[in-house]
């Protein structure tokens, strides 16, 4: 199992989600984040609006990563979204984004985010993935594509 799967729940996985802008999205995911996490919805809102004003998380292809810090979260958590429409996301190659990976972590959270933030970058550059994931039929296999992803080993060197 990669490290993206351990924060991931089946039940954080939406398919098809009606939405015309980041912040509808960020709005859908706080409240997600509220009924599963008990985490209020705002500040969840908040925390990945910020993040996006210092700059866009979109990666290209279609993809996006909003991440955020919340204060009193124990553990990272994450939720993935396929939208039912592509939507604008200011991405480096400044194409709609219909794959959304959310990512949550601690406040005070450190290598981990990035050791996350880096694995994400590297699941979603694997074409064969985005594609399962846009053509997959339902949110448990569009989880168990992303369960049964496996990161590059790093050089030995």
């Amino acid at each position: 199992m990669n490290r993206i799967a351990q924060l991931l729940t089946s039940s954080n996985v939406i398919v098809e989600l009606d939405a015309t802008s980041k912040k509808r999205v960020f709005e859908q995911v706080g409240l997600l984040f509220e009924n599963a996490l008990q985490i209020k919805h705002n500040q969840v809102f908040d925390s990945l609006f910020a993040r996006e004003k210092l700059g866009s998380t979109g990666l290209g292809q279609g993809v996006a990563i909003p991440h955020g810090r919340i204060k009193g979260l124990r553990d990272a958590a994450a939720a993935f979204i396929r939208m039912k429409q592509p939507i604008p996301f200011d991405a480096p190659d400044g194409r709609p984004v219909s794959l959304i990976f959310v990512l949550l972590v601690p406040e005070k959270a450190t290598d981990l985010h990035l050791q996350i933030l880096s694995e994400l970058a590297q699941m979603f550059s694997d074409k064969n993935l985005r594609e399962g994931l846009l053509t997959g039929k339902d949110a448990m296999g569009i989880y168990q594509l992303i369960s049964d992803w496996m990161p590059n080993a790093p050089d030995q060197h």
